[in-house]
């Protein structure tokens, strides 16, 4: 479909860890369905300017602009429309929200919000809402109770709400039976963890809370290959490879390496240009990775990230 897409700011605005929620009208395009607050940026704003515009005009909520900060870009082609979704989030909304414009309104738990009552370009919206902004990975061990011992260490000081549990050198077998046991470590720190390999892995561990797959992996599979109610990355280094894990429908992917890294010697850095570049044509969060430092976390998010992943961040002796 031919030109321009539409420039639509979208406002995440959090309460008490509830999201404002708002319904279509029924005689609106995707009319009945949920949404969250915004509209069309108009000639001559900015997206923050649109965003302070519209919640008020919306809801009656008053939002310091100094207080947005940004979740993710998604274009999407409707068929009938091509939009560009513009994501912002506050939490220092000020007033009590109605509708304004007649449409009803609510406060819902993240938990709460389910694909099929959004429009479908908010399917990564509500993944970046669920997603943290930091995606921790397991480093080098000296034996299988080592990396146990070491994760359950790490998870106890650092506290990741999401760990990918990397390491390709054992076999099947053995990687799984240590799964099993930091999938249970983690419980007890609120920490969900998800395999890394191939999807026999979710197979044979399915109380894992998903699967990160290697590009080795991803470029093998023709569909998504694990459950829709479980985590599902990829690790991408270039577009076409962005746009594959986008047909696997993956919830979030990784990209980089954006630094030099010790876990990569020789492997060329993309630098953060190019990552914004990469990240503007995802239809998912990108977790920016490679060489970074907690000091980069912002960076990549003012970049369209959704934070970085990495290993060195908190795993000792990389």
């Amino acid at each position: 479909m031919a030109g321009k897409d539409i420039h639509v700011a979208v406002a995440v605005i959090v309460r008490e860890g509830r999201v404002l929620i708002a319904r279509r009208p029924d005689n609106a395009h995707q009319g009945g369905l949920l949404e969250f607050p915004g509209g069309k940026v108009e000639p001559g704003e900015t997206v923050q300017q649109a965003l302070v515009r519209e919640i008020h005009e919306e809801t009656g909520l008053q939002v310091p602009i100094t207080s947005l900060r940004p979740v993710i870009g998604i274009r999407h082609d409707y068929g009938d429309k091509r939009v560009f979704l513009d994501v912002w989030r506050t939490e220092s909304a000020v007033g009590e929200a109605e509708g304004r414009e007649g449409q009803p309104v609510q406060w819902l738990p993240v938990e709460a919000l389910q694909d099929d009552a959004f429009p479908a370009a908010n399917r990564p919206v509500i993944r970046a809402l669920r997603l943290p902004c930091w995606l921790a990975i397991t480093g080098r061990y000296r034996t299988p109770v080592d990396l146990v011992n070491q994760f359950q260490e790490r998870v106890s000081i650092a506290r990741p709400s999401l760990v990918v549990v990397r390491a390709p050198e054992l076999p099947a077998w053995e990687y799984q039976a240590v799964a099993r046991d930091l999938v249970m470590i983690g419980r007890d720190y609120g920490v969900e963890v998800l395999l890394h390999g191939g999807p026999e892995h979710l197979d044979l561990v399915p109380e894992a809370a998903g699967l990160h797959l290697p590009w080795r992996e991803a470029g093998a599979c023709g569909s998504r290959p694990i459950p829709a109610d479980k985590w599902l990355g990829v690790s991408c280094h270039n577009d076409a490879e962005i746009r594959h894990a986008d047909s696997l429908q993956a919830d979030y992917l990784t990209l980089g390496p954006v630094s030099p890294t010790p876990s990569h010697p020789g492997a060329p850095a993309m630098g953060w240009e190019a990552f914004r570049a990469q990240t503007d044509a995802a239809r998912m969060p990108v977790y920016a990775l490679g060489g970074l430092t907690p000091d980069d976390r912002e960076v990549a998010i003012r970049k369209g990230g959704q934070g970085i992943a990495g290993i060195s961040l908190w795993w000792p002796g990389v």
